[in-house]
């Protein structure tokens, strides 16, 4: 595989789909954001089935929202992995919403590219918890019965 900036890097390498993505979300570019994605793109979240979606239209209207309600957001790459068509992202995305309260969220999106853009992505992101109970009381809830009705 090119190396970014290499020869034969037309923007189309893995690598190359999710610096340009990154550099959208820094720039606040949602016209640019958009056009990583392919027309037809099929987003899941495994965590969370019921936020599964399919086109373009969606990212387009997630991420101006996003942009909208978060005016400082910033995207840092922690860390990435790739393999053949597929690019694995540990992300840091943070600002101050507009009400002034911190947004700070964490995880790894796991993005298909095809053609330079994204085609299919699986998002495990979360909110950063602050002052949680600690490890002891989160594998106490994890594991513990739901309650009955």
């Amino acid at each position: 595989m090119d190396k970014p900036g290499g020869p034969g890097d037309h923007g189309s390498t893995p690598v190359a789909v999710l610096e340009r993505l990154r550099d959208a979300m820094n720039a606040h570019d949602l016209e640019a954001f958009v056009a990583c994605f392919a027309l037809d793109y099929r987003s899941e979240q495994p965590a969370h089935p019921d936020r599964a979606f399919r086109g373009q239209e969606q990212v387009r209207a997630n991420w101006g929202r996003v942009f909208a309600e978060v005016p400082d957001f910033r995207a840092d790459v922690v860390a990435t992995s790739v393999e053949d068509d597929g690019v694995w992202t540990e992300w840091f995305w943070h600002g101050v919403r507009r009400d002034d309260s911190p947004f700070a969220m964490r995880g790894v999106t796991v993005f298909g590219v095809a053609a330079g853009r994204i085609t299919w992505g699986r998002l495990f992101l979360e909110p950063v918890e602050r002052g949680g109970a600690g490890i002891d009381e989160a594998v106490r809830r994890m594991v513990a019965a739901p309650p009955s009705d």
